[in-house]
């Protein structure tokens, strides 16, 4: 069983998956960072503009908003097509006129001195699916397994979204994409989003009708609603918040959404702090350190980059096994189960390099390959695990779902700009003696002075005198030392005077 923790503040809320005392997965989504891209809108349109083929639409942000033809629905025929193909090309003036009423979405946030960017084809995400309301087709996410287990799930979908005839007539109750995460899914589960979905277009649509423009009908749900539609699963044994206020909401929006999850749902009244509990906190600092010390004694070394993440398994202190096979195999064991947790914990999604210890016993590896897809079970997150390659390596991609933690918490170290490792005081010595002769063959000043760190200044007047004064005869210039305590070790500056 596992249990929800969420820590609410007005700038920052965080949640936490507990599982046996141990937390799983950290979610974090901070206000000011939250964009507008899922909202909908009810809006009026300021100003078309035949020559651009685009309208200012007025959606009650600081800046108009702008929506091309490209994005405009018409109906019958999908966006993106009706103005692309030949002979059918219907002009913006033609399609809408100035203080019309629309209701559109953001599907671009507002960036600089540009307003956002908006769509009438309006999209409603949920767990499993995609609601195109004003669409007819059921699609099925090119990811999803082979042409016959896309064929079945859309025969699958079509049963549970019912024929127009079905739903009244008209559209049929709308379209729906089936996402990567649907293809293990449920009928009662797909069932369940399909009518959260359609509710939810109702609403909007009654809101439309009316409200006034400039009028927010939609906003794409915040972290503490998307704990009942993402996380709670059967199981999760409590859901805990420790906001008052923010409990009610959550209540509210459970019972008209989601009545089986509102069971659940406890506010929390201790004194500590909720994350205290499991020490969350402590859990979040470990998350973002390079290595994770095992129980056993060994340890993991996990480098995030641009293109990939690696998992490096070392034994480090364990030596408790009655060989160095056996000793191998359990750290390996206990590492399958750790990089699985941190793969959630952190987030890490994309390719990933698991770079277990060298194995000599095929039945060992196998054990280890095992327990290692065993624990990726968990993950809510598509996970595709290949075998140990040819040199020992474990392939695996995780779906990006959103930022990793240590890209949402952390920026790139200003002193190491990211590289996670500087120069020597002596290296950086010797790039100034470098820099100087260059100049001495370009320049004929008076004198040479060195602004630099002082740990490199007390470098270049002990150790590095010798040289420095060589250096110095050679040119036929002095050469002047000035300590800086605002430089850092690589930083440095040689002034001509």
């Amino acid at each position: 069983m596992e249990d929800i923790l969420i820590n609410w503040s007005p700038q920052e809320t965080r949640v936490a998956v507990v599982e046996n005392g141990s937390v799983q997965e950290l979610h974090i989504e901070r206000t000011l960072e939250r964009g507008l891209v899922g909202n909908v809108y009810s809006g009026k349109v300021a100003r078309v503009l035949p020559g651009m083929q685009s309208a200012f639409i007025d959606i009650g942000l600081e800046r108009a908003a702008f929506l091309h033809v490209a994005d405009l629905h018409v109906a019958g025929v999908s966006p993106r097509s009706h103005h692309a193909e030949a002979g059918t090309a219907v002009p913006i003036e033609r399609l809408v006129f100035e203080g019309q009423a629309l209701t559109v979405q953001v599907i671009k946030d507002p960036i600089g001195t540009k307003g956002a960017r908006l769509s009438t084809q309006i999209s409603i995400a949920g767990r499993m699916l995609v609601h195109l309301p004003q669409d007819d087709h059921i699609g099925i996410s090119q990811k999803i397994g082979s042409p016959e287990a896309r064929e079945a799930l859309r025969a699958r979908m079509q049963a549970l979204v019912g024929t127009p005839a079905d739903n009244g007539g008209g559209s049929g109750g709308g379209g729906f994409i089936l996402r990567t995460n649907a293809e293990d899914a449920s009928d009662q589960e797909l069932a369940t989003d399909i009518a959260y979905l359609r509710k939810t277009w109702a609403l909007i649509r009654e809101r439309a009708h009316r409200s006034p423009p400039g009028t927010l009908l939609h906003q794409d749900l915040s972290l503490v609603e998307r704990v009942l539609r993402d996380l709670v699963s059967e199981r999760t044994g409590s859901i805990r918040i420790d906001s008052k206020m923010q409990y009610e909401v959550l209540h509210a929006f459970g019972e008209l959404y989601m009545p089986a999850a509102t069971a659940k749902l406890e506010h929390y009244r201790g004194e500590r702090p909720i994350f205290d509990l499991n020490n969350i906190d402590a859990e979040l600092v470990r998350a973002l350190a390079r290595r994770v010390d095992l129980k056993s004694g060994g340890y993991l070394i996990v480098d995030q980059t641009e293109a990939m993440t690696t998992v490096d398994v070392n034994t480090g202190g364990f030596v408790g096994a009655r060989n160095f096979d056996d000793t191998i195999f359990k750290t390996n064991l206990e590492a399958a189960g750790a990089i699985a947790r941190q793969l959630r914990l952190r987030n890490l999604g994309g390719i990933i390099i698991v770079d277990f210890i060298d194995m000599t016993r095929e039945e060992h590896k196998s054990a280890v390959l095992s327990e290692f897809r065993k624990q990726l079970s968990k993950d809510r997150t598509k996970v595709t695990v290949g075998g140990f390659t040819q040199l020992g390596l474990v392939e695996m991609t995780r779906k990006r779902t959103r930022e990793s933690l240590a890209r949402m918490l952390c920026e790139p170290c200003p002193t190491c700009e990211g590289r996670g490792q500087i120069k020597t005081a002596r290296s950086v010595c010797y790039d100034i003696m470098r820099e100087i002769l260059r100049e001495a063959r370009q320049f004929s000043p008076k004198e040479f002075r060195v602004v630099a760190a002082a740990n490199v200044v007390e470098m270049l007047l002990d150790e590095e005198s010798q040289h420095l004064a060589g250096l110095s005869d050679f040119i036929g210039k002095p050469i002047s030392l000035t300590a800086e305590p605002a430089n850092q070790t690589e930083h440095y500056d040689i002034v001509l005077l």
